[in-house]
């Protein structure tokens, strides 16, 4: 009998937690048995995902640029990467902006609605606009500053120091590339052969996945908030998913036909699993090994562009966050009776692609980033509190935006670089096998 694809197995996991989470709360300790039972098979997962991201991420990307030849060839890959990935944050930001100033939004919450949200959520609002205040009043170059570690092992101890992580990795890189060959080849081989372990540890987790998702998915469910509150607020959240679905289904897809040359339908099948995770754990940072799994094995991204692109995408390359941002700015402010003139549009624009490349690749991230977006528009951040009931499920699906972004211009940097692989599964793999 043909084993069953993992993107189905996930999609059947996700299918099971949710009819589970319904069915559990309709019963009084329902909602708790789903808490102690079922979710932290959940949070296993991702802690596992976690675990491996910063390994990950040190032997994949040092690896990588100890490939290239010379700085040229460095530098040539990174102005490309950082390119394309502020074109398509640009442009997912102006397509939300787009949607919401058509739809509008935020004319269908009532008056006794917006009340409701904003004492319901006002607790919650007030910790997130403290904590973006503490951030902003550091100093305009403050996110320079925490670029540069003064620890690497301090930086490598949490998944939120990604961005530290990968500049000291850089220099390690930059240092192999330019002793002589014989000095370096021995590093090399070490983590060549530790990159292959954390590969297979991958392949190891991703057989947990289907339960892990179970997990998260009853308990979401059963955790939500009450049903009203996503009625009232299902114009908002419609908006952000037809923006984040048009990026996803039409805009990555297109991307990749004409600058890849591979066709749509293969580069959504092939990053479906990872899809599935990003959805399943809010995370850009766990779906990380999933990413590279499938983009290297499936896509046919050679590693020596995989290993760079995507781990300073999973940091730096927020697409659905900063379509999120916009909508959410826009609606917060319609809601607010703030009316928005063009340069405020602007200033969208502009905030919401800085923000997104401070935005940390763990959940939530991007709530905290709205309100820098909202204070540079001169809109009460406390708005926050109006969306806080439905940011879970939307950070979900703006997570798939985020992943599927990063793989789209990893595989369009490929084809520039001459670094993609034949187009057919088997060969691909036949390829893989005796490269590796």
């Amino acid at each position: 009998m043909k084993k069953l694809a993992l993107h189905w197995q996930i999609i059947i996991g996700m299918a099971a937690g949710i009819a589970v989470g319904s069915i559990a709360v309709r019963f009084e300790e329902g909602t708790q048995w789903v808490v102690n039972w079922l979710k932290p098979w959940g949070t296993i997962f991702i802690n596992m995902l976690k675990l491996i991201a910063i390994p990950l991420i040190i032997t994949s990307l040092i690896k990588g640029i100890a490939d290239l030849k010379d700085i040229t060839q460095l530098s040539k890959l990174g102005i490309r990467t950082f390119s394309l990935y502020i074109i398509t944050t640009v442009t997912a930001v102006t397509i939300g902006l787009v949607l919401v100033n058509t739809v509008k939004p935020g004319k269908f919450v009532s008056e006794k609605t917006r009340t409701d949200m904003l004492s319901s959520f006002s607790d919650k609002a007030t910790e997130k606009v403290t904590a973006a205040n503490a951030a902003q009043s550091k100093g305009p170059l403050q996110p320079l500053v925490d670029v540069v570690p003064d620890n690497f092992f301090g930086a490598a101890s949490s998944n939120g120091n990604m961005l530290q992580v990968i500049f000291f990795v850089i220099f390690f890189g930059i240092g192999l590339i330019l002793i002589p060959p014989d000095k370096a080849q021995p590093v090399k081989a070490f983590f060549e052969g530790s990159n292959e372990v954390i590969l297979k540890i991958i392949d190891i987790i991703m057989l947990f996945a289907p339960i892990g998702v179970f997990g998260l998915l009853a308990a979401l469910v059963a955790e939500s908030p009450s049903a009203d509150i996503f009625v009232a607020l299902g114009a908002y959240a419609l908006t952000v998913v037809v923006g984040l679905g048009l990026l996803v289904l039409f805009f990555y897809p297109l991307l990749v036909k004409f600058f890849a040359g591979k066709q749509p339908l293969f580069f959504l099948k092939g990053i479906a699993p990872a899809q599935l995770v990003a959805f399943s754990t809010s995370s850009s940072a766990a779906t990380l090994p999933v990413t590279i799994e499938r983009v290297e094995e499936h896509l046919g991204v050679e590693k020596e562009v995989s290993s760079f692109v995507l781990p300073i995408g999973a940091t730096v390359n927020m697409d659905g966050t900063s379509l999120y941002q916009a909508v959410a700015a826009v609606f917060i402010a319609q809601v607010l009776g703030n009316d928005l003139t063009l340069a405020d549009q602007l200033t969208i624009i502009l905030t919401a692609t800085l923000a997104s490349i401070g935005a940390a690749a763990v959940p939530g991230a991007g709530l905290l980033m709205l309100i820098v977006v909202l204070e540079a528009i001169g809109v009460n951040p406390a708005g926050v509190a109006l969306i806080i009931a439905v940011d879970r499920p939307l950070d979900m699906c703006r997570t798939v935006a985020n992943v599927t972004s990063d793989a789209s211009v990893s595989m369009i940097i490929a084809k520039q670089l001459g670094k993609l692989r034949s187009p057919h599964p088997q060969e691909w793999d036949d390829n893989y096998k005796k490269k590796n």
